[in-house]
């Protein structure tokens, strides 16, 4: 063999070299692909969201991963935009090769996909488990292309209002995200209010990327002059505790809801800061609806395992994805329904098997009964059932921690 055709070879050779490293890393971990907040005023969602996912995935994979293969977390950061989501979720399909997508973070930023995953039908491509409780993707057409653990946005909203209507506090008023978002949680708030013969006294929005710096008076004007005698809120952390510091401020102390979204922790420890500062209260007469079990009730084995994993490996999102000066929560309803999405698709993926492929995804999942993940409720899923979930949890901030409202009477007018 001449010395021209053994160069040849090498260079060929030194081509393929990437390719076949690639194909080996492939081979040797199944990717999940997610797009959500991790900077901005949300950006803590998708952080705790990943971490609690990762937590799970850490103690799978240092325990064999799945038939041999790692599961890892492509991330991409969208900053709760929709434009961003587009562009991740084409580049995870398409350049990274992603097996299914999963843990995406808010409303107007899923609702803005869902096109895309029905494009993308021939390949098999499915969201699993996104931070968010409308209900675009719970509904035809896209509803076949996504799969819910969570409980919806309507489920929560209808639960806070009948609470209050039980206790007398009929005129219920709302701030909200003008948004999908804001209007998925109005539209749940309306549709209960009418099965009273009732209707929303007042509401009153804001801009979606709100700070907490930024004044909310003007909405806090607008419902208290309405009469206003409870609040649902429907928004995003930063504004949700804006707005309960400026209600506080102006003397009004009625009833405030927040949703599973605002992110309970974030939105506590922004009002705590405030007390700090101004030596005034902020942090009573607040509800907070969930979607999961507290991670304080340690009966629940599930809670326990969360625990000690957390506590174990402390994961992080890579350093290039979130900002330097980031505090984590050690334990959080965000980073506890990440880490339960996490069991769940690991389920799934044990029951692909050794060799799993997108086409055999939906068979799969729908064909789930009745699996005990360590929680109060067990997990179903059919071909006309992609929510796996339905149980709403009510709090509310005491002595330090979120406690469960066991009776609302203290909150009746």
């Amino acid at each position: 063999m001449s010395g021209a055709v053994l160069k040849v070879l090498l260079v060929v050779f030194l081509l393929l070299i990437p390719s076949f490293i690639f194909a080996e890393k492939q081979n040797d971990s199944i990717v999940l692909g997610m797009s959500a907040a991790f900077t901005g005023p949300t950006g803590g969602l998708g952080i705790e969201l990943y971490r609690g996912a990762m937590a799970y995935f850490e103690h799978v994979n240092r325990n064999g991963g799945i038939y041999g293969r790692k599961i890892v977390i492509k991330a991409y950061d969208d900053g709760y935009n929709p434009i961003p989501t587009i562009k991740n979720t084409i580049k995870l399909i398409e350049e990274d090769k992603v097996f299914t997508l999963f843990n995406y973070v808010g409303t107007p930023t899923v609702a803005r996909i869902l096109p895309i995953l029905k494009s993308y039908s021939n390949k098999n491509i499915y969201l699993f488990f996104p931070f968010t409780g409308a209900l675009p993707h719970r509904k035809p057409p896209y509803d076949e292309y996504v799969f819910n653990l969570r409980a919806s946005y309507e489920q929560e909203t209808s639960g806070l209002v009948e609470n209050f209507i039980k206790i007398g506090r009929k005129k219920i008023g709302i701030f909200y995200q003008a948004d999908a978002y804001g209007r998925s949680g109005w539209d749940g708030v309306r549709k209960t209010l009418a099965k009273y013969g009732s209707k929303i006294v007042a509401e009153a929005t804001y801009k979606r990327g709100a700070k907490y710096s930024e004044s909310f008076k003007k909405q806090v004007e607008i419902l208290k002059n309405a009469g206003v005698d409870a609040v649902i809120s429907v928004g995003a952390y930063a504004a949700c505790a804006g707005f309960i510091r400026d209600a506080r401020d102006a003397g009004w102390d009625v009833p405030i809801a927040n949703i599973s979204f605002a992110g309970s922790e974030f939105l506590i420890n922004l009002l705590l800061e405030e007390e700090a500062k101004t030596g005034k209260r902020y942090t009573y007469n607040l509800i907070h609806s969930q979607v999961v079990p507290s991670y304080e009730d340690i009966s629940l084995h599930a809670v326990r395992q969360y625990r000690t994993l957390m506590d174990i490996y402390n994961p992080m999102p890579p350093s290039d994805l979130i900002e330097a000066n980031y505090k984590p929560l050690k334990y959080s309803f965000v980073s506890f329904e990440g880490f339960l999405n996490a069991k769940v698709i690991v389920e799934v993926l044990k029951r692909l098997g050794k060799k799993p492929e997108r086409k055999n995804i939906k068979k799969t999942v729908e064909s789930i009964k009745n699996l005990d993940i360590g929680i109060d409720e067990k997990i179903s899923f059919s071909p006309t059932k992609h929510q796996a979930l339905n149980k709403v949890y009510y709090t509310t901030y005491k002595n330090g921690k979120f406690v469960p409202i066991k009776d609302w009477s203290e909150w009746k007018k």
